[in-house]
């Protein structure tokens, strides 16, 4: 592994960080979350037509720049630093591998140079428990000969109806295009098939939910007898799909969470810097300074593992979710100590340190627990036998 970046990574970096520098202060983030759709339309389309963000990881023939799974992690490690609110997580890292991967030529010349250009949107319409981060994906959610769910059936002229409800979509409630991941075939032979539901089909509900973090925008979405098109053939790995990309949004997961724990690590050593008690600086104090020289070593033992994990997804190696439990466990660290640190503005719907606790429990919430992600990989690399990773676990 080589460690160092190369030259295009660090110009990604410094672009991107510039220009979320300049569009996406704290005051922009708090305007842009409560907007209709969660983000601001207009930074989306300068980070697209700038940068190519949403196609950075696609292929050059579909409009995207080409690059691999470890640029667009590093530019998540940017995102996460100013907790920047838009539908690169959903889009760009979920929906499109998706499409590319299952999709037909017909499906990916249609859809991906809109992606890649940023002018559609799209969103995952799958239970968390489907990108296999802290178990099997292969369980009840997938059917396994259960009701519940999505369901999908063929209707009249063999064309596919879905029916059924799913909450916590990340960008459900603005994607122009749904992926969303049905049961067919009854009870006894129930597999798990991906649709292309589009933003306005008849019959769709989507509703945005009221979300710890609101830089991830969430919404349940209802599915009535609604018209889809198969993403792909019947017979394409839908699961394997599914991990694949799970383990490709972790590590820009853990990337996120890295720049979100760096950055308000900064704000911390920033502001002991300057708060003042017995006529001395409190970053003076011994203790103080313990605390954040842990916090700093957790941080750089996480970007270590993100980085590491970012190479591994480029050249076969699957530990986004090692990874993402550091990155979250670091990022988790850092905005309690944060917090602390701060005294009585740390906790205040006023000041910023609060939106990067949100995040890290957030995440946690949507893709963890830490200490699932880590039993799970410990499970998938055979580690413990199984009473010993069942003690893990609980």
């Amino acid at each position: 592994m080589d460690a160092g970046f190369t030259a295009e990574q660090d110009e990604i970096r410094r672009t991107l960080r510039e220009l979320l520098r300049k569009r996406c202060g704290a005051e922009e983030v708090r305007v842009a979350v409560d907007r209709e759709d969660g983000y601001d339309a207009g930074l989306w389309a300068a980070l697209a037509e700038r940068l190519g963000l949403p196609g950075l990881a696609l292929p050059e023939a579909y409009g995207g720049v080409g690059c691999s799974v470890t640029e667009l992690a590093l530019a998540g490690e940017e995102t996460g630093r100013a907790l920047a609110p838009s539908p690169l997580l959903a889009t760009g890292v979920f929906a499109a591998p998706l499409i590319e991967g299952l999709g037909s030529d017909s499906q990916r010349r249609e859809l991906l140079p809109r992606i890649a250009d940023g002018s559609l949107t799209a969103a995952l319409a799958a239970p968390a428990a489907g990108l296999g981060l802290v178990g099997d994906n292969g369980g009840d959610w997938a059917g396994g000969g259960r009701a519940g769910g999505v369901q999908a059936a063929r209707g009249d002229g063999g064309r596919w109806r879905l029916y059924g409800e799913i909450e916590h979509v990340l960008d459900g409630h603005s994607a122009g295009m749904l992926l969303v991941a049905a049961h067919t075939g009854g009870f006894a032979r129930s597999r798990t098939l991906l649709f292309l539901v589009p933003g306005g089909a008849d019959g769709l509900v989507r509703v945005r939910q009221t979300a710890l973090d609101a830089t991830r925008p969430l919404a349940r979405i209802q599915l009535r007898d609604v018209g889809a098109e198969l993403l792909g053939e019947e017979g394409g790995d839908v699961l394997g799909g599914l991990a694949r990309v799970g383990d490709c949004g972790a590590v820009f997961l853990a990337c996120e969470a890295v720049g979100a724990a760096d950055r308000v690590l900064e704000r911390t050593v920033e502001y002991v810097k300057q708060r003042e008690q017995f006529g001395r600086a409190i970053g003076s104090f011994q203790a103080v300074k313990h605390r954040l020289a842990d916090v700093y070593v957790r941080v750089q033992a996480a970007r270590s593992a993100a980085y590491y994990a970012a190479w591994g997804a480029a050249n076969g190696e699957r530990v986004g979710g090692l990874a993402l439990a550091q990155g979250l466990e670091a990022l988790r660290c850092a905005a309690g100590e944060a917090i602390q640190l701060h005294g009585g503005i740390g906790f205040t719907w006023e000041h910023d340190v609060q939106l990067y606790f949100k995040r890290a429990a957030g995440d946690e919430l949507l893709f963890g627990p830490v200490h699932r992600l880590r039993a799970h990989a410990a499970d998938a690399a055979r580690l413990f036998t199984r009473q010993e990773q069942q003690e893990v676990t609980v």
